[in-house]
């Protein structure tokens, strides 16, 4: 599967997802509550639009509970999944986001900027 397949919602490797229209800001905010999914969006933000491998993220969790982290996002409508083969390809749907709820994911990883470098230990 090619990379434009990942923004095609007739490719036969994306995995269920809601429409841009169908974002609800409950889900959204739920799913960036918690840390490891707001690292995951940071990431993917950070990526530039480019696609990752969900084994490309070095977080402190097991896959199994990676996994979890991946679907809450993709069923909130953070993220936009799709399969290359064995793995999960992962893309921001920053554009959908920006249009559904202007603003939002800018202040939230504008914010989660200063948290994640306040969560690294201090060096002694």
């Amino acid at each position: 599967m090619d990379q434009d397949c990942a923004g095609d919602p007739e490719c036969p490797g994306l995995l269920p997802e809601p429409t841009a229209a169908e974002l609800r800001l409950e889900a959204v905010l739920h799913a960036l509550a918690d840390p490891i999914r707001l690292r995951i969006v940071a990431e993917l933000a950070g990526a530039g639009g480019g696609e990752r491998n969900c084994l490309a993220f070095e977080l402190p969790v097991t896959k199994s509970t990676l996994t979890h982290h991946f679907r809450v996002l993709r069923e909130a409508g953070l993220i936009r999944q799709h399969r290359r083969g064995t793995s999960k390809m992962n893309t921001l749907r920053a554009a959908d986001l920006a249009a559904r709820f202007p603003g939002l994911l800018d202040a939230v990883l504008d914010a989660a900027e200063s948290c994640f470098e306040t969560s690294k230990p201090a060096a002694r």
